[in-house]
């Protein structure tokens, strides 16, 4: 079985609590020096002493991204979320600001070390290591999640390959030369490369590479998609969850059971009604609670991380007991669209429309300006491929899994645009005030 650190990933969940539990009574002592959340806790008359178990933890009010935001507008640049003094720090970086204003971020070195284990997890759980090769196809730039990759590759002994400045066929031609073993991704961008791939009439199946690891939207754990990604490379796909404020949270294992773990060595995860903010038993839907144990530098306590998950406690297979999320990021609170009073998630969407294998790339709009609302997919198809086919089958899979009425549209060849990074494929059309 492949681990980064076996003995603590096999913990029993008591021990893992114990675990939990001891590393934030460490953290509860570095908080007071945040001065943004000095004043949160005080307004809420907490002492940070006073926590020092989970269910402590339980009596802190949330942190939202919008508080954060607010706080760094209020007192720029950090927003009074450092604990240290300037000099401690080694690494700044900006969320990718898809959702509005980007965030800055600082680490230390201790918190960098704590993104070489949580990236350290995701590779080892994908049976990564030494003998691999393994290629970023990112642009980097300021984005924490890229310049972690590679450094977490590095830190399990693989040879890194990064992908930045160049054009995909230049990726490609990297990843061949190289004889790349691993790619690193998102999964709409490993799609689009195997399209390219396909085009410029390059075999991947018979490449070198044997896993493609995913993040920055769902995919590695939507079934369609998955299946897609095996298909296209030849190798296995793996999935992963992360954010810049938070750090890499869940990764997958090699029982490939499409249930991530989520990293509860590194954070405390707690999975909670998005209306009420009380906890949900495992099994139910509910929006994803996390507290980082191992970035002291900025901490974050009860953070909505706006993720939509369904939590399973069982143990894996893979002999570990961390807790699993089913069918991996269902999907954001505040992307979920209700269309005719029928609930609507972006990546229920990409699981019925990847099912269609001639499809290329797809793009959704949710027209809210007439009575009724509709909701429109145009789908671009692989040349030679029957529009009336692909409508007919997409039309059948929205009836009988939403029981919801869609309208289909061809797109021209190469009208869609296509995604590096987040992929941006849901527009709203709203009625103008007043209309």
């Amino acid at each position: 079985m492949s681990f980064y650190d076996a003995r603590l990933e096999t913990l029993d969940r008591d021990a893992l609590r114990a675990h939990q539990e001891e590393r934030l009574r460490r953290l509860m002592a570095v908080v007071p020096r945040s001065a943004f959340y000095r004043r949160k806790l005080a307004a809420a008359g907490i002492d940070p002493a006073s926590i020092s178990s989970l269910d402590d933890l339980a009596r802190l009010p949330f942190t939202t991204k919008a508080e954060l935001l607010a706080a760094q507008r209020r007192e720029p640049p950090f927003g009074g979320l450092t604990t240290r003094p300037p000099a401690d720090y080694r690494y700044l970086y900006r969320t990718s600001g898809t959702s509005g204003r980007p965030l800055l971020w600082l680490d230390g070195e201790e918190d960098w070390a704590t993104w070489l284990r949580a990236w350290g997890a995701v590779y080892r759980g994908a049976g990564v290591g030494a003998e691999d090769v393994v290629f970023g196809a990112f642009s980097f730039g300021p984005f924490i999640s890229h310049w972690t990759a590679m450094a977490g590759a590095a830190h399990v002994g693989a040879l890194c390959v990064p992908g930045g400045g160049m054009s995909s066929r230049q990726r490609l031609e990297a990843i061949l030369d190289h004889r790349c073993t691993v790619l690193v991704s998102t999964p709409t961008y490993a799609l689009h490369l195997a399209a390219v791939a396909a085009a410029e009439g390059l075999d991947l199946a018979s490449s070198a590479v044997r896993v493609t690891i995913h993040a920055g939207e769902p995919g590695a754990s939507v079934a369609s998609v998955r299946r897609r990604l095996a298909a296209a490379w030849g190798a296995r796909p793996f999935d992963h969850a992360g954010a810049t404020e938070v750090g890499a949270w869940a990764f997958s294992c090699r029982e490939q059971t499409l249930e991530p773990h989520l990293n509860e060595l590194e954070f405390v995860c707690e999975v909670v009604d998005g209306a009420s903010g009380e906890a949900v038993a495992d099994g139910e839907r509910g929006e994803l609670v996390i507290t980082t144990l191992g970035r002291p530098g900025m901490p974050v306590l009860r953070y909505r991380t706006g993720d939509l998950v369904i939590r399973s406690r069982r143990p894996c297979p893979c002999g570990r007991h961390l807790a699993r999320i089913r069918g991996g990021v269902l999907g954001r609170a505040d992307d979920m669209q209700v269309v005719r009073g029928v609930n609507v998630y972006p990546s229920l969407v990409d699981d019925l429309v990847r099912a269609l294998p001639e499809v290329v790339e797809y793009r959704v709009e949710v027209d809210r300006r007439q009575a009724l609302d509709e909701l429109r997919i145009h789908l671009e198809l692989a040349p030679g491929a029957s529009f009336a086919a692909a409508e007919r089958r997409l039309a059948a899979a929205f009836r009988s899994r939403l029981g919801l009425r869609v309208v289909i549209l061809e797109a021209a060849a190469g009208s869609l645009p296509r995604f590096e990074l987040k992929a941006r494929r849901w527009v709203r059309l709203e009625a103008e005030p007043g209309s």
